[in-house]
C-alpha cells in the first residue's frame, strides 16, 4: 500500500459504499452491505427463484460472486483512497447447497501487503454458524490506471 494521508473510518465507509453502488451486478443480486469495517465486510441477498439453480438452490455462480464481492470489499476497505482492488484469483469451496431464505456473506483480510490482499470469504444460510460455502481470493491493487478507480 502506498503511503497517502490518514483517512478517517467514516471517510473509507463513504469510498466502500460509492464504489458499491455502482456494482450492476450486486444490484442485480439484491445484495445489500450490512457492516463495514477495516479488513472486514459483511453482506446480505435474500433467496430469489430468478438465482437458483434446477434444485431450487441458490445458484453456485450468485454464490460465487457474492464471495468474491466481499473479499474485494474487505481489500478495498485496508486501501488508500488512490487505489482500486481487482481479484487476482479465487478458490471457492461449496461445501452444501446454498439453500436458506436469508443469505449472509462475510469477506476478511488475511494478509495486505501493498500490490496483493489475501482474503477469506464465508456464506451462511438463515442464521447458521456453519457456511456452506468457502473462499480464499487474492486481490491485486491497482494504482493509476486510466479507466479504474475506487
Amino acid at each position: 500500500m502506498t503511503e497517502s494521508p490518514a483517512e478517517t473510518t467514516e471517510e473509507m465507509l463513504a469510498r466502500v459504499r460509492a464504489s458499491f453502488d455502482r456494482q450492476g451486478m450486486m444490484s442485480t443480486l439484491g445484495v445489500e452491505v450490512t457492516s463495514v469495517e477495516p479488513g472486514k465486510v459483511e453482506m446480505s441477498l435474500r433467496h430469489d427463484e430468478r438465482f437458483t439453480q434446477q434444485h431450487g438452490f441458490l445458484h453456485a455462480g450468485a454464490v460465487a460472486s457474492v464471495l468474491d464481492t466481499a473479499c474485494g470489499y474487505a481489500a478495498f476497505s485496508m486501501m488508500p483512497p488512490d487505489a482500486a482492488v481487482l481479484t487476482a484469483s479465487y478458490t471457492i469451496n461449496l461445501l452444501a447447497p446454498a439453500a436458506g431464505e436469508r443469505f449472509r456473506i462475510t469477506g476478511e483480510v488475511v494478509r495486505a501487503a501493498r500490490t496483493l490482499v489475501v482474503c477469506r470469504g464465508e456464506a451462511f444460510a438463515d442464521g447458521g454458524k456453519r457456511p456452506f460455502a468457502v473462499m480464499q481470493a487474492t486481490m491485486t491493487a491497482v494504482y493509476g490506471k486510466a479507466g479504474i478507480s475506487g
